[in-house]
C-alpha cells in the first residue's frame, strides 16, 4: 500500500463494510479452489485484503498466485530514500509475505506507484495472467468503494473486472494467442458492500505474520516504529496484532461467523 492519511492507524482506517450490506443476505465459505489469483496494486495489499483467506485455502491444497501491478516505489515519507532501493526492498518483502501465507508464486507488472490506470496496456496484462493461470477464484480491490482517495486502488480494481470480461471471452486480445478463461468467482475485498464471509478462524496469526513482513511500511501503513528498540518494538507488533483479530471479529460478525474475511463476491 502507498498511502499517507487514508492509512495511518490501518486496522482502523480500513472499515469492514458500510450501511447498506448490512440488510442483504450474505455467503460463506467458497469450496477451496484449485488455484487463486489474488492482485493488488502494492506489495502489501493482499494481506490486507485476504491475507488469512489465502492462508486458509494454501493449507487446504490451493495453488496462490500473487500479481502485483505497480513497483512500491511511493511507499515512503522519507524524500531522500533510493527508489530502486525502495522497489527491491518491497519486492523482496511481499515473497516473504507469501512464503508466510502458505507459498506460491509472486508476479510484479512493475508500473509505477501511484500512476496506474486503467487501460488497455494493463487490461491486457492482467488478462494474460488469468488465462495463463486460469484461476477457480480471482481476488482484488474493490474499485466501487466509496470514498476511496487512493487512486491505484480504484484503478486496480477496475483493471481486474476489464480485464476479467476480456479473459473469459476469445475475441477479447486474441493476439495472445491464449485459450478464454473464466473464473468461477470474484472476490473484492475491502468491500463497500460486503456480501461474502470467508471464515479464517485458526489463520489470524497468518495475516499478521504476513503484514509484519512488511517492514518498509511500518510507519505509512502499519502505524509502528520499525526502528523503536526490541522491547517497545514488540510490544507495539502485540498490539498490532491485538488490533487486526478485532478487525477479523468484525468482518466474521457480518455473517455470525467468530473470525472472517469480509468481500464482495461477483459471479464472472
Amino acid at each position: 500500500m502507498s498511502e499517507s492519511s487514508e492509512t495511518r492507524g490501518f486496522p482502523t482506517a480500513v472499515q469492514p463494510f458500510g450501511e447498506l450490506q448490512r440488510f442483504g443476505p450474505v455467503t460463506t465459505d467458497l469450496e477451496t479452489p484449485e488455484r487463486a489469483l489474488a492482485i493488488c496494486a502494492h506489495p502489501d495489499d493482499i494481506e490486507i485484503g485476504c491475507g488469512a483467506t489465502l492462508a486458509k485455502w494454501a493449507a487446504k491444497g490451493c495453488a496462490i498466485h500473487h500479481l502485483v501491478l505497480t513497483d512500491g516505489s511511493k511507499g515512503t515519507w522519507d524524500a531522500d530514500r533510493d527508489e530502486a532501493s525502495l522497489v527491491a526492498t518491497r519486492q523482496e518483502e511481499q515473497r516473504e509475505a507469501a512464503r508466510r501465507l502458505g507459498g506460491g508464486d509472486v508476479g510484479f507488472l512493475g508500473l509505477p506507484d501511484g500512476e496506474l490506470r486503467n487501460t488497455i496496456r494493463e487490461q491486457w496484462e492482467v488478462a494474460r495472467w488469468i488465462r495463463q493461470i486460469r484461476p477457480d477464484v480471482v481476488l482484488a480491490h474493490d474499485p466501487w468503494r466509496r470514498y476511496r482517495l487512493h487512486p491505484d486502488h480504484r484503478n486496480a480494481g477496475y483493471v481486474v473486472t476489464d480485464a476479467l470480461v476480456a479473459a473469459r471471452d476469445p475475441l477479447y486480445f486474441a493476439d495472445q494467442e491464449l485459450a478464454p478463461h473464466r473464473p468461477r468467482a470474484l472476490l473484492l475485498f475491502e468491500a463497500d458492500v460486503a456480501n461474502h464471509v470467508e471464515n479464517v478462524a485458526g489463520f489470524e496469526e497468518a495475516k499478521v505474520a504476513a503484514l509484519l513482513t512488511h517492514r518498509s511500511q511500518y510507519e505509512t501503513t502499519l502505524g509502528l516504529d520499525a526502528n523503536a528498540e526490541p522491547e517497545a518494538r514488540a510490544a507495539a507488533e502485540a498490539a498490532f496484532s491485538e488490533q487486526i483479530r478485532a478487525l477479523l471479529v468484525e468482518h466474521g460478525a457480518l455473517a455470525g461467523i467468530e473470525s472472517g474475511e469480509s468481500f464482495h463476491r461477483l459471479e464472472v
